[in-house]
């Protein structure tokens, strides 16, 4: 989550790690990788038809940009702990257990920072329309949630980090 006062990125402990190790690997490991491949490419002559080089140097440079775009996420990212903020209300790292009205289906969301975000493990985004739907509400409270798709409505039955 980028906190537009001070620019901050608040991550979890464990994916600051991801992303410096992903930086790490990427600095040491895909760089080489990329100049070997250039230098193949180059070795098969005029490189101003040469396909391969432009192809080579194309990865370089989406290479440079990750690495570039990582930097800049690191450099700007703050470790948040869930056992730092109260359990009163909907926060980032929130683990919420929510029942669908219509459907009756009950199903765990935590809220994380967009850097952090995958649906296939529940983690949603507290920049999305869901999540931007459930911060700051309490347990027992019944929500309306505007997203792309239509109105969802959902009873909060747990909060817990």
């Amino acid at each position: 989550m980028v906190d537009s006062t001070n620019g901050h990125i608040y991550l979890t402990r464990e994916r600051l790690a991801e992303l410096e190790q992903e930086l790490k690997e990427l600095r040491i490991h895909g760089r080489a990788d990329v100049i070997q491949k250039i230098q193949e490419a180059r070795g098969h002559g005029d490189l101003s038809e040469n396909a391969e080089y432009d192809a080579a140097r194309e990865a370089q440079a989406h290479l440079e940009l990750r690495i570039s775009k990582l930097e800049e996420t690191l450099a700007r990212a703050r470790v948040i702990e869930a056992s730092d903020l109260p359990n009163d209300k909907i926060y980032i790292l929130s683990l919420v257990k929510l029942q669908d009205l219509r459907s009756k289906e009950v199903a765990e969301y935590r809220l994380v920072a967009p850097e952090e975000a995958d649906y296939d493990k529940n983690k949603i985004s507290v920049t999305s329309p869901f999540g931007k739907g459930l911060l700051g509400k309490t347990a027992g409270e019944t929500v309306t949630i505007k997203v792309p798709a239509g109105t969802l409505q959902y009873k909060i039955l747990e909060i817990n980090r």
